[in-house]
């Protein structure tokens, strides 16, 4: 495919983004940009929040460790749906009372200031790792596929896209990404369904004949009963409800897009119909990983992992089925990259810098505002060069086991405060939060001394909040 056209067809998808900014993002000021004025239509909401709860990893990865990992994602996704019940009728009510913009106020109220700063730069520091990686996997596709072809370097790739994601989000926010969050999903499953279909005509099979032939292969397995294996269904269940309980419920770029609906009761619905629709929609992407496997075959493809994807969509099937590929994965990368750009202003501005607070007058609150999103960005940037550096192999991987140690903290932190009655000694939190996940750092690297054949896998999340939760047990007042 001419790469050429693959950058023109990004260059008219972008401006298409940007017109839906113009339109959505008139009249918008530092309420929209934080909680879209609590206006936000719910199913609008759930919908494009599928495409920041899937992201480019999702579509890259997940089809891609099929071939090892089987189905076994789909144990994950269950826990996900349990944990999206939880967070709509345990903290969203809690939020919801408070009348929260950063869900972290609620730590204040509970705990004290330094708590409430502690849980802020925790989500900061989770949620700019996770965003950048995700962020990078997509970048580092689009180099290898479109721009090395061009000589253009990856530098240059990235400080142009992240321009892309300022221009469009800079003035609206959350205003306008609950629109183009709704327009990058459709289009993201769009391209799911397509090239699935595609390859069922090519290998000439049905739906249940492609099962049938994943089967043969030992692709269709959902459930690993070996209670040893990290991959235990029991554990991925458990892990994958905790996961959706920090990384969405409490997470400010996931909760300030579900604060942005009017009422309780329609955000709560918002937050299961998106946990059923991503148990489908993560079986679809499961699907097209097992066609793609097939696929590959027949074509001879060498490529394994994340590469697998791309290098079938660009390499071995029709122009028509590359742009498809194309859109989809862009598609795939903004959702999740300007969600998190906007969440993180939004919580450098109002829990670290105090925004709200300052005695100073809208205007200024706005160009205060804008100088920090550019910062986040310019973040953004340094952590997109160190992933390369990196280069993992399976950034669906790295970003959970990552999330193990940075969202634990927080998990324990709000589970203190919802479940016991008691005060902290607030000075102290901070060395809690930086002492529980450096505990389990040394728990993950010589769990086999310690375990044996028992291997700990995502459930280090939980093992992280649980000694967060035991160390401000520790240090409650009396």
């Amino acid at each position: 495919m001419n790469p050429i056209v693959l950058l023109c067809i990004i260059i008219a998808y972008f401006a298409l983004l940007l017109w839906v900014a113009y339109r959505t993002g008139k009249g918008s000021n530092n309420e929209s940009f934080f909680i879209g004025n609590r206006k936000s239509n719910w199913m609008l909401v759930a919908f494009g929040m599928i495409g920041t709860s899937l992201s480019g990893v999702t579509f890259v990865s997940v089809p891609g460790a099929v071939g090892t990992d089987k189905f076994h994602y789909l144990q994950i996704t269950i826990g996900y749906l349990i944990g999206y019940v939880i967070i709509a009728y345990v903290l969203l009510p809690l939020y919801y009372r408070l009348k929260l913009t950063s869900i972290y106020g609620y730590l204040q109220e509970r705990m004290g200031q330094i708590s409430y700063k502690s849980g802020a730069w925790i989500f900061i520091v989770s949620r700019l790792v996770g965003a950048t990686a995700r962020l990078y996997l997509v970048v580092n596709i689009l180099q290898l596929a479109i721009l090395d072809s061009l000589g253009v370097p990856f530098i240059v790739t990235t400080l142009v896209i992240l321009a892309m994601i300022i221009l469009y989000t800079y003035e609206g926010g959350v205003k306008t990404i609950v629109w183009t969050d709704t327009l990058q999903t459709t289009c993201m499953l769009l391209g799911l369904i397509i090239c699935s279909a595609y390859m069922l005509n090519h290998l000439n099979l049905g739906f249940f004949e492609s099962l049938n032939e994943m089967n043969k292969l030992g692709y269709t397995e959902v459930f690993n009963t070996d209670a040893n294996s990290k991959a235990f269904f029991f554990k991925q269940i458990l892990a994958g409800a905790f996961i959706t309980i920090t990384m969405t419920g409490i997470d400010q770029e996931m909760m300030q897009k579900s604060l942005s609906v009017t009422k309780l009761k329609d955000s709560q619905k918002n937050m299961v119909v998106l946990g059923i629709i991503l148990v489908g929609v993560i079986s679809l992407f499961l699907f097209m990983g097992g066609l793609l496997h097939l696929y590959g075959t027949t074509e001879h493809v060498a490529s394994l992992g994340d590469q697998l994807f791309p290098d079938i969509a660009l390499n071995h099937m029709p122009a028509f089925i590359s742009i498809i590929f194309i859109v989809a994965l862009i598609s795939a990368l903004f959702p999740s990259a300007d969600g998190a750009m906007t969440a993180l202003t939004s919580s450098l501005c109002i829990d670290v810098f105090g925004l709200k607070e300052k005695n100073i007058s809208q205007k200024e609150q706005e160009k205060f505002r804008k100088r920090v999103h550019l910062i986040v960005a310019f973040s953004f940037l340094i952590m997109v060069v160190i992933f390369k550096i990196i280069n993992d192999n399976s950034m669906i991987g790295l970003i959970l086991k990552l999330a193990g140690f940075t969202y634990g903290p927080l998990l324990g932190l709000f589970a203190f405060g919802i479940f016991t009655k008691f005060k902290v000694q607030d000075k102290l939190v901070p060395y809690v939060c930086i002492a529980a996940p450096l505990i389990s750092f040394f728990i993950d690297k010589y769990q086999e001394n310690m375990f044996g054949d028992f291997k700990i896998g995502l459930e280090l999340l939980i093992i992280n909040g649980l000694l967060t939760f035991f160390g401000l047990w520790l240090i409650r007042k009396k």
